[in-house]
């Protein structure tokens, strides 16, 4: 996948839940939240998506103000509208709604000149199956080290 420049990376996402499904969206932005972002302040880690009388929104992500711009800036953690398809949205809601799940940002970045971010459809994962994470990894790894010695 060609795509320009990573502003923010939801590191956490990968070792607190457990990621089903992922998918791209359009994030609809001010002027000064962009150019933000491209100095490099935009956070993602306590974001959320959230469905809202059939429009997806992403809540808590902090693009802070951007540093040229006079008073009148942007709130740094006002929700921002995701653009997606109609049948993705009442995908995503149903999702969700019955199954108990959680729509978490895993990458806010420029494609083209557009700002997208990457939406994951994830489960939240217990403390044990947070630590049995760790050991498969540590497993893995230490396969292919083996592996690479013979």
């Amino acid at each position: 996948m060609k795509d320009g420049r990573t502003f923010a990376i939801n590191r956490r996402a990968r070792y607190d839940y457990e990621i089903l499904d992922s998918i791209e969206a359009g994030l609809s932005l001010l002027g000064t939240e962009i150019k933000a972002m491209r100095e490099g302040r935009a956070t993602i880690a306590e974001a959320f998506g959230k469905v809202e009388k059939g429009q997806m929104w992403l809540m808590n992500a902090h693009i802070s103000p951007y540093s040229a711009a006079g008073p009148d800036s942007h709130d740094p953690t006002r929700p921002r509208k995701l653009l997606l398809h109609k049948e993705q949205i009442t995908r995503l809601s149903k999702q969700v709604d019955e199954r108990g799940l959680t729509l978490i940002p895993l990458r806010l970045y420029l494609k083209g000149h557009r700002a997208k971010v990457e939406l994951a459809l994830a489960k939240g994962r217990r403390r044990y199956d947070k630590r049995r994470a760790i050991i498969d990894r540590d497993r893995e790894k230490e396969a292919r080290q083996a592996i690479r010695r013979v």
